[in-house]
């Protein structure tokens, strides 16, 4: 999260807005910068089996030391306050001039410039957001304080936006008379719709807005390997001569795989078969009460059977791991098991992708982590035997409320319009569940930070160290990401114990993903990952014009040994199980 925008200390002529980004009612202006807001939720949102309610009331301790801090700065107190009636009074006679941000969407409608009572609405909103911004920012909090006050007052702060009051917004009413009314009514059916089951937000895409196998996942393939557990996809050749050692992708174990595998022209799938690599994707099964006992070894154990699956279909001693978000803490783990029983070798090269593993300031939500919240979180998900995603993506979605609540509560309910379909939103809601086991062996490590620790954390029964890891490394981060952030993602190169790629990707979560070499604003750093300090890194790193996905290409390809011609068949002389995309993607 990016938390409230930061004072610049020029006065409160022109405030800017609470949120860093905003685009109000206009869902169609910036797909992608809203589905880089809209990211997959995986371990790291720990104690969202407690719900959102939890996270929008700021725990007493937090309120106290926030309440403590600005009593012992009652001037600045009378200042702010003084300043705040003084604009109040302008605005009322007419004479303020607070405007909005040029890049605040909720505002565009020349109404709210136009019309006094609008524009007065308008004004107070703005400036009074911004005193309670300069409070927060003048109370100086401990960072995990700092995050917690600082997420309640931006969601009250934006809940009461002028421009979500069905009775003040002029897009609600210019549509409602274009349409006789129908847009109101098409509204209430919308809002009756979503709060009727969870997620209990406004939805950013129609559940029917792509389909996979057809839109989505449709990179050739079959299904090598089924278990209980995941299956294994293998996908098509598409040039004469491919690697010998395969590459195996682990996705997040939230959400669908095909975050890996989007439309034609936005896979990374896709970019690496064409790139000359044997491509397995594990498929997770959306897990149920029945398989609450699947934990870190159950899936850890999963990447194993995986490995030696591609082995023995590419007639191969090593595999490459490509793993993102959740996944690549598993892959990590799986790293340091074999390390430890002298297996490192099967390994030719791990990839880690928006991964956090020094979960020292993992972002917003690693502000609300503690062992009290995190005992309360694993006996929520006890009690059903997993914690559901749907759950994750409400809490989520107050995350960021201008881009995932009330940017849709304008579009859907107050103007009656459907969400724009983008294929990422539609991943985004394509929620799976997580076992009650996995969350307590991510919440354990996340609240002991076991991973930075020699021993502290085991998988398959022996101690993981990370720094006796020599494998080569790619590791990729997204510059806005808030979920996973970079700084964050670069420590993993101080935890291996070999050499390490890092880059740096435009967007956040995971639109740094999905940056196809197509999209002309892309651009990535890189540089040395030697240094300990990852601002002092970022300060003597080279700006690359383009996407990372071929400069990955590379990296891997000069790790997967030598080129062989491609298969004529899938499955290694085996029966295969049907064709990509397999049949767990579609489990509900």
């Amino acid at each position: 999260m990016s938390g409230p925008a930061r004072s610049s200390g020029q006065g409160i002529a022109r405030p800017v807005p609470v949120a860093a980004s905003t685009t109000g009612g206009d869902p169609d202006a910036e797909p992608e910068r809203i589905a880089e807001s809209a990211t997959g939720l995986d371990m790291i949102l720990t104690d969202a089996a407690l719900g959102p309610l939890r996270r929008l009331v700021p725990p007493v301790s937090s309120s106290l030391r926030f309440t403590a801090a600005l009593a012992r700065r009652p001037r600045t107190v009378l200042g702010h306050t003084g300043r705040l009636v003084g604009e109040w009074g302008r605005i009322g006679l007419g004479r303020s001039e607070v405007a909005p941000n040029a890049k605040d969407k909720r505002y565009v409608d020349p109404a709210w410039s136009g019309n006094p009572v609008l524009k007065r609405a308008m004004q107070a909103h703005l400036v009074t957001a911004q005193t309670a911004t300069r409070l927060v920012d003048d109370a100086a909090l401990p960072w995990a304080h700092d995050e917690r006050i600082r997420f309640s007052v931006t969601n009250i702060v934006e809940a009461l936006a002028p421009s979500n009051n069905p009775a003040l917004n002029p897009s609600a009413w210019k549509t409602a008379i274009d349409t006789g009314g129908r847009s109101a009514v098409s509204g209430t059916r919308r809002l009756v719709r979503d709060l009727s089951s969870a997620p209990r937000v406004p939805s950013m895409v129609e559940p029917d807005a792509f389909e996979v196998g057809e839109d989505l996942a449709r990179t050739p393939g079959v299904v090598v390997l089924r278990t209980p557990v995941f299956e294994l996809i293998q996908y098509q050749p598409t040039t004469p001569t491919v690697h010998a050692v395969p590459l195996v992708m682990v996705p997040p174990t939230i959400n669908k795989y095909y975050i890996a595998d989007l439309a034609e022209g936005r896979s990374i799938v896709e970019h690496v078969v064409g790139g000359g690599q044997q491509v397995f994707m594990m498929s997770w099964r959306n897990p149920d009460a029945r398989h609450a006992d699947w934990g870190l070894d159950t899936y850890g154990q999963a990447v194993l059977d995986a490995m030696t699956a591609a082995e023995r279909i590419a007639g191969a001693e090593q595999t490459g791991l490509m793993s993102f978000c959740s996944g690549g803490i598993i892959t990590a783990m799986v790293l340091g098991h074999l390390a430890a029983v002298g297996q490192q070798d099967r390994v030719a090269s791990a990839t880690f992708a928006v991964t956090v593993l020094d979960q020292a300031r993992g972002g917003t939500v690693g502000a609300f982590l503690d062992e009290k919240s995190a005992e309360a979180a694993t006996r929520a998900s006890a009690k059903k035997g997993y914690l559901d995603g749907a759950t994750l993506a409400e809490v989520f979605a107050w995350l960021r409320p201008n881009d995932l609540i009330w940017n849709y509560w304008v579009n859907n309910y107050l103007q009656g319009k459907p969400p724009a379909a983008f294929d990422i939103l539609f991943w985004n809601a394509d929620t799976t569940r997580m076992t009650a086991a996995l969350h307590r062996g991510f919440l354990e490590m996340a609240v002991r930070n076991s991973l930075t620790k020699p021993g502290a954390a085991t998988m398959l029964g022996t101690p993981v160290d990370l720094s006796a890891v020599t494998v080569d490394a790619y590791v990729v981060a997204g510059i806005a990401d808030h979920l996973c952030p970079w700084q964050s993602c670069y420590a993993t190169t101080q935890l291996l114990g070999g050499d390490s790629r890092f880059v740096l990707s435009t967007s956040g979560h995971i639109a740094s993903l999905v940056n196809p070499p197509t999209n002309p604003k892309s651009t990535w750093r890189t540089g040395s990952p030697n240094v300990p300090d990852a601002d002092e890194w970022l300060a003597s790193a080279q700006t690359e014009k383009g996407s990372w996905w071929t400069d990955y290409t590379r990296w891997v390809a000069e790790r997967s040994g030598e080129e062989v011609p491609a298969p004529t068949e899938l499955g290694g002389g085996q029966p295969t199980l049907g064709a990509a995309p397999g049949t767990y993607v579609f489990d509900k």
